[in-house]
């Protein structure tokens, strides 16, 4: 498989005749309108390991490198019979190496909502290791709202992906809530009475892999009683057969100051999980403004503070499956338009717009003007960032990956993903 992005004049014809595919299989592969139309910038997955050139009179290496996206060096190595790259001839054929490199095995967790479709849902699942269905909400008595979670979790288990029951603090009426979290943490008996309803919940083998234990905005006085609160959820779960997951926001220094921050210990949850998903995403997020949603310069300053408290083998970088569309200039209060990654790319055919890509941050953007005459910015995810995140976690030595959320489907990913690791399964 190769990653290509759309120049002026391409259609989907000229790049199927480019890469020896049929029209239909770009089309199939990227979710493309029927129609085939592009967008100038816009990434595509092209399903092809390698192409055969016939080179046309005063073609170089070179040249053809850059009309494949590839290297010169590349294109010799995969042609012995090539002395010399300053010299090739007219009507030569060389076979073009354009394949991603596999980097590895790797474990994928994705984050999916009971209201996932039923075919978003089959058609996902090949990709996960794991499946963590969210959420099961605490209350401050220490009981935990139902999921109607029999379906999800049957179809995992159907497909070797082991199910792993998340629980938040997460308000009735929306939002994460420190004061839950005080409420079960800051009381012994509150909190086995969660893991006892959490035991409960988990409903044996033959149904949870695992728990994820997802509390955010903790108050920072309540840090100890979260780090106490894991050692009796991992001393109880792991003798009934159960693996113990923590999700963390992204850090990059063990005493950073804020409320998201400052009640997450990596060093202790570290030692204690089985695995700890580093939530590295919402840089840009709904209410602040417009910026990259994980711009792989920050995501990187999250890892190598992490790597330095926590085994990278227990490591799963978040990556988000979402865009969002931000009004300028922004105005706090205001709130961003969160769509899909192909609703971004859709947005920007229809408005006339052209993809660009920013190469520190690693993430595509456009700009357009709406009919009201107000002007927009949207960044969101394609195959060329989802590649460099994936590249980021393999060169960190991390576990894997976690996917939030799987409820949209997004073909490119999962391309990306299978030509850069094989999926681990453990069911």
């Amino acid at each position: 498989m190769v990653i290509y992005t759309v120049r002026p004049g391409d259609s989907v014809y000229s790049i199927s005749k480019r890469y020896g595919v049929s029209a239909g299989d770009i089309i199939s592969s990227n979710a493309l309108d029927s129609d085939g139309s592009l967008v100038v910038g816009q990434a595509l997955v092209i399903p092809v390991e390698s192409v055969s050139h016939t080179v046309e009179a005063g073609e170089s290496l070179s040249k053809i490198a850059k009309m494949y996206e590839t290297t010169a060096e590349a294109i010799q190595m995969a042609n012995p019979q090539i002395p010399d790259a300053n010299f090739i001839r007219a009507g030569q054929v060389l076979t073009i190496p354009v394949t991603l490199e596999m980097l590895g095995e790797a474990e994928v967790n994705g984050y999916a909502l009971p209201t996932i479709g039923d075919s978003t849902l089959k058609r996902t699942l090949p990709g996960l290791t794991y499946l963590s269905v969210f959420s099961y909400e605490v209350r401050p008595d220490g009981s935990l709202t139902s999921v109607d979670d029999t379906g999800i979790v049957a179809a995992a288990r159907r497909q070797n992906v082991a199910p792993i029951m998340s629980v938040t603090n997460i308000r009735p009426e929306g939002g994460f809530s420190g004061e839950i979290a005080h409420a079960v943490l800051s009381d012994p008996e509150v909190g086995n009475i969660l893991l006892d309803n959490i035991a409960g919940a988990l409903g044996g083998k033959d149904k949870y892999y695992g728990l994820n234990i997802d509390f955010e905005y903790i108050y920072p006085q309540d840090r100890e009683n979260y780090n106490a609160f894991l050692k009796r959820a991992v001393e109880e779960l792991h003798p009934l057969g159960y693996k113990v997951f923590t999700s963390l926001a992204p850090k990059i220094s063990a005493e950073q100051p804020g409320l998201l921050y400052q009640a997450h210990d990596y060093k202790a949850h570290g030692s204690l999980a089985d695995r700890v998903i580093l939530m590295t995403y919402e840089w840009g997020y709904t209410y602040g403004p417009a910026r990259p949603v994980a711009p792989l310069n920050l995501v990187e300053q999250v890892l190598k503070y992490a790597v330095t408290a926590i085994p990278p083998q227990k490591i799963l970088m978040g990556i988000p499956n979402y865009g969002y569309d931000w009004t300028l200039p922004f105005v706090r209060g205001t709130a961003a338009r969160s769509l899909s990654n192909n609703g971004a790319v859709e947005l920007a055919k229809k408005v006339g717009a052209r993809i660009m890509f920013d190469e520190e941050a690693q993430s595509p953007h456009f700009n357009y003007y709406s009919q009201d005459g107000k002007q927009h910015k949207v960044w969101f995810e394609d195959a060329r960032s989802i590649r460099a995140k994936l590249e980021l976690a393999h060169r960190y030595g991390l576990a894997g990956v976690s996917y939030w959320t799987v409820n949209t489907f997004f073909p490119q990913n999962w391309a990306v993903l299978n030509s850069t690791f094989k999926v681990k399964k453990l069911l």
